[in-house]
């Protein structure tokens, strides 16, 4: 694709960037074959192709619009045009360079931005924590739409005490700890069992892509340099083999430090080393097989010989497009709780399409949003699961929003039936 930019944009670093990823895109259309919300609207501009033609136009001076800010706000940045993309278009850092320039040019109405600053604020705060203590005490009394946001209360269970010669590194992430605390407990207790110790440090806390995605890349920027200088000490003294992400959603973002912080002098190598530190969870997968073959051989039982499996072992997987899209991780835990004896399934029908979360999304588009949620659990729920697993808390709530049936991290499972 052929390019003019504007002057504005001609000698900087965003539009340098820009302009070589418009270059690699040749109008082919995969890419909206594999659009969530094309497929839901079916408007070119509500799809990647489209939306490349508007931000290219703006890039090239022509002056955005709320209609552009609209579609840009659409785009759910599930990145499931990069997996179909033959050419290798990173349109996920393009739509962050777009979003920020039409931001710039275009406000927004007083109500809509109002609510993105509380997001932006309130998710990553400190007082985020006690907000979500108080709603769950109120649960029941809250409106469903509020409820749907408020997870039930966890019996978490103790954080293993042992020290181990391994340790990794872990993000105990913003909202995590606060509405599902098991997941990162579940986490230390399957690594304890295999002799592997998890370190958190507090004052490692967002990975910064709420902030960033919503348009204040300096805060969130902020929050990575944070994270980079709560872990460097661990880091650089070899303390610590990998950096373990539970939340696929987070564990993407890491894994861009090197990217998102590439013009900063002081901390482009750093950033890109805690991006070389970095793993999902699942990545850890055939080392946990491996050493409960050898600790624990009745449990590691292969997979099941028929469809009878024992009650609680029968999966539904849901792989986060943060996880098989954004990471490009695909197959591990299907394969590994297999091993375990679990009976895991993905659906036949899009289960390369996204849940509707998408981070802040199910709040701000909530009518697209809940379309693609239920779009997704009517495939996983003809599979007939005692659970649906996925890998990313947003997934995980939002999912549970719309289903009886219980939705949980894949480790919390894992964890059970180590105890």
């Amino acid at each position: 694709m052929q390019t003019q930019l504007a002057p504005e944009f001609r000698n900087t670093s965003e539009g340098r960037e820009a302009e070589a990823i418009l270059r690699k895109c040749v109008h082919c259309g995969f890419c909206t074959a594999t659009c969530p919300t094309y497929q839901l609207l079916g408007d070119e501009l509500d799809g990647p192709r489209g939306r490349i033609y508007l931000m290219k136009q703006v890039l090239e001076g022509v002056a955005p619009t709320r209609k552009t800010q609209l579609h840009l706000d659409r785009c759910l940045t599930c990145r499931n045009c990069e997996s179909t993309c033959p050419s290798g278009v990173q349109y996920g850092h393009l739509l962050d360079i777009g979003r920020k320039i039409v931001d710039a040019k275009v406000p927004r109405p007083a109500s809509k931005k109002a609510l993105r600053w509380m997001l932006k604020e309130g998710l990553p705060s400190p007082l985020f924590a006690p907000a979500m203590a108080m709603g769950k005490l109120v649960r029941p009394l809250l409106p469903e739409a509020l409820k749907a946001k408020v997870p039930a209360k966890q019996e978490a269970g103790a954080w293993p005490t042992r020290s181990h010669a391994r340790k990794v590194l872990m993000l105990a992430g913003c909202v995590q700890p606060a509405m599902m605390p098991n997941i990162n407990r579940a986490t230390a207790r399957v690594l304890d069992a295999v002799g592997i110790q998890t370190v958190i440090v507090p004052k490692a806390a967002c990975c910064g892509a709420v902030k960033f995605h919503l348009n204040d890349q300096d805060g969130g920027r902020a929050e990575m340099r944070a994270s980079i200088d709560a872990w460097w000490p661990l880091v650089e003294s070899g303390e610590v083999e990998a950096i373990v992400m539970n939340a696929s959603g987070c564990g993407v973002t890491v894994r861009e430090y090197g990217h998102f912080l590439k013009d900063d002098a002081a901390y482009a190598a750093k950033a890109q080393r805690i991006s070389e530190l970095t793993k999902d969870l699942s990545e850890l997968l055939p080392d946990i097989v491996a050493a409960l073959k050898a600790s624990r051989p009745a449990l590691v039982s292969g997979p099941p010989a028929s469809d009878k499996v024992p009650a609680g072992r029968h999966l539904a997987f849901h792989p986060p497009c943060s996880l098989q899209h954004g990471q490009q991780l695909r197959g591990g835990v299907e394969q590994y709780l297999g091993a375990l004896g679990f009976k895991v399934q993905v659906t036949g029908s899009e289960s390369h399409l996204c849940c509707g979360s998408a981070g802040t999304y199910s709040v701000l588009n909530p009518d697209l949003s809940h379309q693609l949620r239920d779009r997704k659990l009517g495939h996983l729920g003809e599979l007939k699961p005692d659970v649906i697993v996925s890998a990313n808390i947003g997934c995980i709530t939002h999912l549970q929003s719309g289903t009886a049936i219980p939705v949980r991290h894949w480790i919390e499972v894992l964890d059970e039936a180590l105890r």
